[in-house]
């Protein structure tokens, strides 16, 4: 084990351009790993390396095959860092002040495409900086740009780059959704706006009715925009469907990254508010609903679909929730189980890791709809604060971030 603590001053078979960004190569949760270890030790898969000293944040962190990024807070500014494979700091780039309202750390995962890393601070700046050196290539104000407007926790979404585009969702009466110029920040398009607040969600991609469509969640809509012009194609008030009795739930806590598959599009979100699947027009310019659920309300600790059941932890409060399957043809539970609390979740071949976010509890666990039962477990104990980063993997190596602390294992033979 190496200890290090250094101070220095696209869905399916979708072709992406990216070099690494959220949640994976599909933005979906999904990683393979070659040799898969699928029982780890008791105390653990084998920490290769720990690195103590990030600033601290609440987003996960980016690895492509020689660096690794991490957004933190400083002094309330937002600093980009850039580490070797070795977890040895190779530069950090300020990137502009942070939001200033509750939990006010960094929140955003890098994306990284040909040789730049793209990030969006919780205050709304989006920077393109240098993979290599460091250097910005470019920043905007774009929540000010684009006269945004948020909730109670600022900008958490994490960027897509695709096609020369950067895309982000600021909300607010001028647009909803916009691409701006991977080369210089300009706008490309705008879509027209949906008037209403954004979210916290980050958008997926897919091929439909023949075109590129970006989906995403508004603070009370779901929608779809084709890539090529930014037209808004299709929209649903998902925020008020079976809404709960609450004021300022489920309506704007929409967290979770929409899934694809087959013409139908799902999305989640937690304060008892129900999910639901909705299935497109042929021609990719109508929405319906498929069915809805009222057992899988994930806070905002991602899903994944494995086979024909999407996986993922409910919401029972803010401490408490359970690990839960359903069907994705139906929407029915599969099961129900309680296991530490709510978190996180990632799909790693065919089995699921699951870290838990309150005492950083981690699980290996088979994706079978039949039971929900650990392999192996481990936990986190370095860092601070809530254990909200999402597990990352990369090679054969699990990267999980907790506060200031990185910590990397070994999960393959």
């Amino acid at each position: 084990m190496r200890s290090l603590i250094v101070l220095f001053v696209f869905v399916g078979d979708f072709a992406w351009a990216n070099d690494a960004q959220w949640r994976g190569p599909n933005r979906d949760g999904h990683y393979t790993v070659a040799n898969l270890l699928t029982e780890w030790p008791d105390t653990g898969p084998d920490l290769l390396w720990r690195y103590e000293n990030l600033d601290p944040g609440y987003g996960t962190v980016t690895v492509t095959d020689s660096q690794i990024f991490a957004v933190g807070t400083r002094s309330q500014k937002e600093i980009l860092t850039a580490m070797d494979l070795s977890g040895m700091v190779v530069w950090t780039l300020e990137l502009g002040p942070s939001y200033e309202g509750d939990f006010p750390l960094a929140r955003c995962t890098p994306t990284v495409v040909g040789g730049s890393v793209f990030v969006i601070t919780s205050a709304g700046t989006v920077v393109r900086a240098d993979a290599k050196s460091g250097a910005a290539i470019w920043s905007v104000d774009a929540y000010a740009r684009y006269k945004g407007s948020w909730g109670i926790w600022g900008t958490s979404e994490n960027l897509l780059v695709i096609d020369g585009k950067v895309i982000y969702t600021p909300g607010g009466d001028q647009t909803t959704m916009v691409a701006m110029s991977l080369e210089n920040g300009e706008t490309v398009w705008q879509t027209p706006s949906l008037k209403d607040k954004s979210a916290y969600a980050s958008p997926a991609v897919f091929e439909h009715g023949g075109r590129t469509v970006i989906t995403n969640v508004s603070a009370n809509y779901i929608f779809g925009v084709d890539l090529a012009n930014g037209e808004l194609l299709w929209h649903y008030s998902y925020g008020t469907l079976e809404a709960p009795p609450v004021e300022w739930g489920a309506p704007y806590v929409n967290t979770i990254t929409p899934v694809y598959r087959e013409g139908h599009v799902y999305t989640t979100s937690g304060y008892n508010h129900v999910g639901a699947q909705f299935k497109l027009g042929s021609d990719g310019k109508s929405i319906s609903v498929a069915w809805t659920d009222a057992t899988l309300d994930t806070h905002h600790g991602g899903v994944v679909l494995v086979g024909d059941h999407i996986y993922g932890a409910n919401w029972i409060n803010n401490r408490n929730g359970k690990w839960c399957a359903i069907n994705w043809q139906t929407g029915k539970p599969a099961y129900e189980t309680a296991w530490q609390t709510k978190g996180s979740i990632i799909a790693v071949n065919d089995f699921l890791i699951c870290y838990e976010e309150k005492n950083g509890h981690v699980a290996l666990v088979k994706a079978d709809p039949s039971e929900f039962k650990p392999v192996s477990t481990f936990q986190v104990k370095l860092g601070d604060g809530p254990h909200w980063s999402h597990p990352v993997v990369a090679g054969d190596n699990l990267y999980i971030r907790h506060g200031k602390a990185l910590m990397v294992y070994r999960i393959a033979q």
